[in-house]
């Protein structure tokens, strides 16, 4: 098949304080799957988003073939093949509109919906989730009653079934488990081999890297360090060591903390639709709990139903030995119980607001002179946090939605370290995130259990839960279905109990 090469030459972007990129030199041939990969902020977001159409105010060239061309509306990135599905799928698709109507969106744009053939609508969604190989989709079903994962394949499936050349994948199996990232994996190689798609593949997950691409490019503070191929003595340190530009050590090590009383104790609770059943745990002081499981376990529910965002049918809460009333997240906050959300952007910081702003937001009264916020107040607790927690930011005025996604998560946090609780509930806090912000976050939870406030730690990565947990419990089908202390827990203990297997 005849390749066709995207290239750029000495690209840059400069937003306000900070040189996102300089100098750029990069290249990606059809049929080519090529991951890009760097800690947060070095840069391949905003490169990927240069190919999207979606930073027009780059300087350089970006080439088709040889032949200058530009990118500077998302309208022109697909006009040329070139199609983006972002990390959150959310921010890309309408909850309101079925299946076949979110595949379909660029049509329906086009014609003004009000001269639609449905039944050819329907066909031609069902066609581009054939092509994927996805069977489990109604296209009549709304997009908001779907899984991530499905999301996901939604956005794959209308981004193929335009012109597309070149597919760029931002951490596409963050939401995913095992089984639906070997589908995806699947699909990407099927697109590569018999439809000619260059896929640039964004993954914080090294490992997946060396399975699923041929080369790789590591970026760091804007610029290209290197470009090489995957080959079978490619090893993940050696990629992360070129993306920190030093040595790195690849286990967290777990601070030993004096674990006090009972703290938070959980007692047959079931609710969240049916999603959680009869589950039964206990945290103490200084204790950091694991919550483990596959996707779809039930692992986020449980965390949402303990904190009020979610309705329960039956079972009780006690926090210090009281039992508490919870029917809101209000009233979870009320009681100091924290959350920080897996969907950050969606649920975990107001995106269009400040950092300044987002740091204060979970105790905003403690900011307050009477009915007014002492904005005095809110700059010198925002200064604290960015400096204690290592935010990469060139103000703290600059607005969330323009910071990496490391430093967003790290905003999450220090938004609810402000408002000092008793529990810090935890889900897959480092979805997304890259080495050298997840051990920021590690640090953080080990100081967060050092000043003796109780810890639940859900996440499906069984490294994360054997380096940084005292205890954990595991999920499947929406039940607790063993406890393991940590220190004889292991890996495949943790997947047998994962998969349904008996403690």
């Amino acid at each position: 098949m005849e390749k066709i090469k995207l290239s750029t030459n000495k690209v840059s972007i400069e937003f306000p304080g900070v040189k996102a990129l300089e100098d750029i030199d990069f290249e990606v041939s059809t049929g080519e799957i090529r991951a890009v990969v760097g800690a947060n902020g070095a840069g391949k977001s905003t490169l990927m988003k240069v190919f999207a159409g979606a930073n027009p105010t780059y300087t350089g060239e970006v080439m088709l073939d040889g032949k200058t061309v530009e990118l500077r509306t998302p309208v022109d990135a697909k006009k040329l093949g070139i199609q983006i599905v972002y990390q959150e799928v959310d921010t890309s698709l309408v909850p309101t509109l079925s299946v076949a109507e979110n595949i379909m969106l660029n049509e329906m744009v086009m014609t003004g919906g009000f001269a639609m053939n449905w039944k050819h609508t329907r066909e031609e969604a069902k066609k581009a989730l054939d092509r994927l190989h996805v069977k489990d989709i109604n296209v009549r079903t709304l997009v908001q009653d779907l899984s991530l994962a499905q999301k996901q394949m939604v956005l794959i499936a209308r981004a193929v079934r335009m012109n597309c050349n070149f597919l760029i994948l931002d951490e596409p199996t963050a939401p995913l488990s095992t089984s639906e990232t070997r589908e995806l994996f699947n699909t990407v190689n099927r697109l590569r081999e018999k439809e000619n798609i260059a896929i640039l593949f964004i993954s914080h997950r090294l490992d997946e890297i060396l399975e699923i691409c041929e080369s790789y490019t590591v970026m760091r503070n804007g610029k290209i360090v290197d470009n090489s191929p995957v080959t079978k003595e490619t090893t993940t340190k050696e990629i992360v060591e070129k993306m920190l530009g030093r040595s790195f050590e690849e286990s967290f090590p777990k601070e030993i903390c004096e674990i006090g009383e009972e703290l938070l104790k959980v007692e047959h609770l079931s609710g969240a639709d049916g999603k959680v059943e009869d589950v039964s745990i206990t945290v103490k002081k200084g204790e950091i709990v694991g919550i483990g499981g596959l996707v779809g376990a039930g692992k986020s529910e449980l965390c949402k139903l303990i904190f009020g965002a979610y309705q329960k049918t039956s079972g009780k809460v006690y926090l210090n030995g009281k039992e508490l009333k919870i029917k809101s997240p209000a009233d979870a906050v009320k009681n100091k119980i924290a959350f920080v959300p897996e969907e950050r952007r969606k649920e975990g910081v107001l995106v269009d607001e400040s950092v300044s702003f987002n740091l204060s937001a979970a105790n905003l009264g403690d900011f307050c002179t009477f009915s007014f916020i002492d904005n005095k107040k809110v700059k010198r607790n925002a200064e604290k946090f960015v400096e204690d927690l290592g935010i990469k930011t060139p103000s703290i005025k600059q607005e969330v939605r323009l910071l990496s996604g490391g430093n967003q998560q790290k905003v999450v946090v220090g938004k609810w370290l402000g408002a000092d609780s008793d529990i810090y509930i935890f889900d897959e806090p480092t979805k997304g995130v890259d080495v050298g912000a997840k051990q920021d976050i590690f640090r953080l939870i080990n100081e967060i259990a050092k000043n003796g406030k109780g810890v639940i730690y859900a996440s499906c990565e069984n490294a994360e839960l054997l380096s940084l947990t005292d205890r954990m419990y595991v999920m499947y089908s929406g039940k607790i279905v063993g406890e393991l202390a940590t220190s004889e827990a292991r890996d495949d203990k943790i997947m047998h109990l994962s998969v349904g297997g008996n403690e």
